[in-house]
């Protein structure tokens, strides 16, 4: 895989990270962190999410999801969050 030369967060990302605690902005810069450097960490999703990639990690105790993909060494992060309701807004973003 190609080396990743730009971030591009969505909208609905940049809103729930504006949303969070020191400690939680500080967990998930980390977790993109290893997701730039390491790509193919992540699950790669099949049927209506195809070719989207999930990391989850913890923070606080609580694990959370993050939803990316790599599209010409560009990685689009979509959204992250607890499990509940996860994949069905994923899907509902990635339809609009």
């Amino acid at each position: 895989m190609s080396e990743i030369k730009d971030i591009i967060q969505s909208p609905i990302f940049a809103k729930k990270k504006k949303k969070l605690h020191k400690k939680q902005i500080n967990d998930l810069d980390n977790a993109i962190k290893t997701v730039f450097h390491n790509p193919e960490i992540g699950e790669l999703k099949i049927g209506d999410l195809q070719g989207v990639q999930i990391y989850k990690f913890k923070s606080n105790e609580q694990q959370y999801l993050l939803a990316y993909e790599i599209i010409d060494s560009t990685l689009y992060l979509y959204t992250f969050g607890s499990h509940e309701n996860f994949y069905r807004n994923l899907k509902n973003y990635r339809k609009s």
